[in-house]
C-alpha cells in the first residue's frame, strides 16, 4: 500500500510492483511468513528520524487468507509457513491445546485503526479483506473470542523454558468451524491439542486437525457462561507457577492463588425452549452448538460433571429405540443429572388417558423431557401441552433433528467441513426420518446432495422441494457406484419398516 506514513520508513524498503510479484512467483523458496508489530503512532513515523516497522499483528492473518480467498495462497501455504517450517527451523518446543480459528468467509474493511494496537493507525487501512480471527486458545485457555479478549495479564509463558523438539511429530491438515455471526461461512482452525484423541495432530503452534481424511450450549445450566473461577490456598515452595501466570516470589506461602479458567460465553437462542425441527436452527445457533459440543468431546469444560447437577431428564418413547434412547439418558447422567422413563406399556395410556394428558402430568415431575412417537407431528403437538422444553427424538417418519445435528457435528469433525462437499445419502430415504432432517439441515451450507434409492423409497417431494427452495443442487440414482465418484460423504440408512427392496450397496464382484 503507498502511503506517506509508509515511504517514511520501512525496513527493508517497499519493492515496486514487480518486485512484490517476483515474490509471489518465486513462494516456494519463501520458508516463513512473519510480522512485525512496532506500535509506533503516525507522529512518530513522519518524524524527522522516524523508527522503522509497523504495525501488521493484527492484519497479518486476514491479508493472508485474502490472498486465498484470490487463489494465489493456499491453506497448506500458511500452515507450512506459519507452523511447520518455524517449528522445524527454529526447534521451537509443543504448545499443548492451543490453536487459532479463523472465519475464511467474512467480508470487511480494514479501519483506519486497529483495535487494540497502541499505534493508533494501519498502512493497510482503506483494503477490503476476506477473513478474519475469530478465537484463540492459548494452552487450553479461551484467550479471545468474537472481538474480546479474554486473557488476564500476566497470564503469558516463556515458551523458550520448555523442551524443545526437533520437528512436529505429525503432517498438518486442517479442519473448520463455523461462525457464528456469518450465515454461510466456514472458519479455519489452526490447532495444537496433546489433550486431543489419536486421531487429531499433536505437535504445537498454528497446526490444524489430524493426519487421517477428518470428517469440528450457552445451556440451561448458567455454569457455562460463569468463566469461573476458583480460589485455593497453597503453599509456593516452587520458583513458580508458569500454568498461573505467576512470577517468582510474588506470592507469600499462605497467599490465596486465584485460577481462573476462560471459558467462552456462548449465546444462544435455544434456553426453555423446545427442540421439534431441524428448521428452527441457523448457522448462529449451528455454531453455538457446536462450539461447545466440541469443548465436551474434548473435556475442555472443567465443570462438565456438574452442569446438570439438581435436574431430571424424562423419558417418554413411545416407540422401540436403542440408541437414541441410551444417548439421551447417558448424556444427562454425564452431566450429573438423573433421568426418569415412562414405559407406555405400563403408563396411564392403558387406561385411555391422552398423550396430552400424559406429557402434562410428567413434566412436574422433570425438568426437560424428550419424547418419540410413532405419529410424524406428534410430538410437536404433545409440546403445545407443556411448559418445559421438549426434544423431538423421533416422530414416525417425520423428522429427527438431534440426529442430524449430530451428523453434521461429525462431518465437521472427520473431514473439517460442511462446506464445498457432496454428500450422498443411500438406503430407505422416504420412510427414514434420519435424511429427511439431515437433508433440511445441511440447505445452511454449500453442499450437494446425491440420492440412491429405489423408486418404491425416493426422497419425500416435500423435502425435495424444502431443499430445492434453498439452492441446494439434487441429482437422484439408482445405483450407487454411479454417484461414488464425486461422494466426499456417503450416509447409509437401514430399509425401514421392515421392507424388503433390491438396492444395489457395492460392486458387483462377478462381472
Amino acid at each position: 500500500r503507498d502511503s506517506t506514513i509508509l515511504n517514511s520508513a520501512v525496513r527493508p524498503s517497499l519493492g515496486t510492483e514487480e518486485d512484490r510479484q517476483f515474490l509471489w512467483d518465486n513462494l516456494q523458496y519463501i520458508d516463513i511468513f512473519a510480522t512485525d508489530h512496532a506500535p509506533h503512532t503516525a507522529e512518530e513515523k513522519l518524524s524527522e528520524k522516524p523508527p522503522a516497522g509497523f504495525p501488521g499483528l493484527e492484519t497479518m492473518l486476514p491479508l493472508l487468507l485474502t490472498a486465498v480467498s484470490d487463489g494465489r495462497l493456499t491453506l497448506e501455504d500458511i500452515i507450512l509457513r506459519l507452523h511447520d517450517n518455524p517449528i522445524k527451523i527454529f526447534n521451537l518446543p509443543e504448545q499443548q491445546n492451543t490453536f487459532i480459528e479463523v472465519d475464511l468467509e467474512e467480508k470487511w474493511t480494514i479501519p483506519s485503526a486497529m483495535r487494540f494496537s497502541k499505534a493508533g493507525w494501519t498502512p493497510f487501512a482503506g483494503m477490503e479483506v476476506q477473513g478474519s480471527v475469530t478465537r484463540v486458545v492459548l494452552r487450553g485457555n479461551t484467550v479471545y473470542i468474537d472481538g474480546k479478549v479474554l486473557a488476564e495479564p500476566g497470564s503469558g509463558e516463556d515458551v523458550r523454558r520448555k523442551t524443545p523438539v526437533s520437528q512436529p511429530t505429525e503432517p498438518a491438515t486442517l479442519t473448520t468451524v463455523t461462525h457464528p455471526t456469518s450465515p454461510a461461512t466456514d472458519r479455519v482452525k489452526f490447532a495444537s491439542e496433546e489433550s486431543f484423541t489419536d486421531t487429531e495432530f499433536k505437535a504445537g503452534g498454528m497446526v490444524m486437525a489430524s493426519p487421517k481424511p477428518k470428517v469440528l450450549f450457552q445451556d440451561p445450566i448458567s455454569k457455562l457462561s460463569s468463566g469461573g473461577s476458583n480460589v485455593r490456598r497453597r503453599q509456593l515452595s516452587l520458583p513458580g507457577d508458569t500454568n498461573l501466570g505467576v512470577r517468582q516470589g510474588s506470592l507469600s506461602e499462605t497467599e490465596e492463588v486465584v485460577e481462573t479458567r476462560f471459558v467462552p460465553v456462548v449465546r444462544h437462542n435455544l434456553n426453555n425452549k423446545h427442540i421439534l425441527s431441524v428448521r428452527q436452527f441457523d448457522r448462529n445457533t449451528l455454531h453455538q452448538i457446536f462450539t461447545v459440543a466440541h469443548q465436551f468431546k474434548r473435556k475442555l469444560h472443567p465443570d462438565i460433571h456438574t452442569l446438570a447437577t439438581g435436574c431430571v431428564l424424562g423419558t417418554m418413547f413411545f416407540e422401540p429405540s436403542t440408541r437414541t434412547h441410551l444417548s439421551f439418558s447417558s448424556a444427562m447422567q454425564r452431566l450429573g443429572g438423573t433421568v426418569i422413563t415412562l414405559s407406555p406399556s405400563e403408563s396411564s395410556l392403558l387406561k385411555g388417558e391422552s398423550v396430552e394428558d400424559t406429557v402434562r402430568n410428567i413434566q412436574g415431575y422433570c425438568d426437560i423431557m424428550v419424547m418419540r412417537h410413532p405419529t410424524p407431528g406428534q410430538v410437536t403437538i404433545a409440546a403445545r401441552y407443556v411448559n418445559k422444553p421438549m426434544i423431538n427424538g423421533g416422530d414416525g417418519v417425520g423428522e429427527h433433528p438431534t440426529q442430524a445435528l449430530l451428523d453434521v457435528f461429525t462431518i465437521r469433525e472427520e473431514i473439517g467441513t460442511v462446506n464445498g462437499i457432496t454428500v450422498t445419502m443411500v438406503g430407505d430415504l422416504k420412510h427414514g426420518r434420519t435424511v429427511h432432517s439431515l437433508a433440511r439441515l445441511l440447505t445452511l451450507y454449500n453442499v450437494k446432495l446425491q440420492y440412491v434409492s429405489p423408486p418404491e423409497l425416493d426422497m419425500p417431494a416435500e423435502v425435495v422441494d424444502y431443499v430445492k427452495n434453498k439452492g441446494i443442487t439434487q441429482t437422484s440414482y439408482r445405483d450407487v457406484m454411479d454417484a461414488m465418484p464425486s461422494t466426499d460423504v456417503l450416509y447409509v440408512t437401514r430399509i425401514q419398516k421392515r421392507k424388503k427392496y433390491r438396492l444395489r450397496l457395492c460392486v458387483d464382484t462377478t462381472a
